[in-house]
């Protein structure tokens, strides 16, 4: 649980997330932004999230696509490399990269929580299916057979006599923040931003703070601006006709005087 809900009377924002995906950066901007609100992780498998959340177990969370559309928005972030999981002594463990073509030898566990997309996975199908990914990696480590996993979930079950390798070939894993069309709330809302990348500065990362402001304080804002510049508008005016006065009554006096001299420096003529 994230947040501090003793001191906060907000309702905490749950957020379900599937094995493999790391919510931490978006937590830490949560955090960052909405102090007040608690945000609270709840850790469901792949298969369980749709569910969680037409159930109301959470209010949004990161799975794994497909899911249902008909009641569920969701919107697709990456898509994950596949790898091919294999004991550190494999043949496939000397290439950089291996086409699915190339394991078709191999023994290939499909477990129950399967999250790739596919109707049959290349290779020779075990005898069984493992439960669960975590299963499947035991049964690697004791070199029965080989798992084709998205990246994310390899690194999770790594392990120091295993390791693996990307795949040509075969489906890959897309990751999608997901939640129940018809309870798009605030806290949603502002979630996706996150995600989005929206900073604080945007019309809806604004959204909370704007709320809390009361409008008549920007209304009196924008009118002292008003004021202001009305006065500097007026300040100008009179400015202007001051200096016009000024110069006007400089000119006339310039003009008179000029005239004065002209009419006084007149030569008198000598008489015969």
């Amino acid at each position: 649980m994230t947040g501090s809900e003793a001191s906060s009377s907000h309702p905490p924002f749950r957020l379900a997330y599937v094995p493999g995906v790391t919510p931490a950066k978006w937590v830490r901007i949560w955090q960052e932004r909405l102090p007040h609100i608690p945000l609270e992780l709840v850790q469901v498998t792949a298969a369980e999230a749709p569910g969680a959340l037409r159930r109301g177990e959470a209010d949004a969370g990161f799975l794994r696509l497909p899911c249902d559309r008909a009641e569920l928005s969701a919107i697709p972030l990456y898509t994950e490399t596949t790898v091919v999981v294999v004991p550190k002594d494999h043949l496939a463990a000397a290439f950089d990269e291996v086409a699915a073509e190339d394991l078709a030898d191999e023994i290939v566990f499909h477990p129950l929580d399967d999250t790739l997309d596919w109707e049959q996975p290349p290779g020779r199908p075990a005898f069984e299916r493992p439960a669960t990914t975590a299963d499947a990696i035991e049964l690697v480590a004791a070199g029965v057979g080989v798992l084709f996993v998205p990246q994310s979930l390899a690194r999770l079950h790594h392990r120091k006599d295993l390791t693996y390798r990307p795949v040509t070939g075969v489906p890959q894993s897309r990751v999608a923040l997901s939640w129940p069309e018809e309870r798009t709330t605030d806290q949603v809302e502002d979630f996706i931003g996150i995600v989005r990348g929206r900073t604080v500065n945007s019309s809806r990362g604004r959204r909370t703070e704007t709320a809390e402001q009361p409008a008549g304080r920007k209304a009196g804002t924008r009118a002292g601006t008003g004021a202001k510049s009305g006065a500097k508008a007026g300040s100008k005016a009179g400015s202007g006709g001051r200096t016009g006065g000024k110069g006007s009554a400089g000119k006339g006096a310039r003009a008179g005087s000029g005239a004065a001299a002209r009419r006084g420096s007149g030569k008198p003529r000598r008489r015969s």
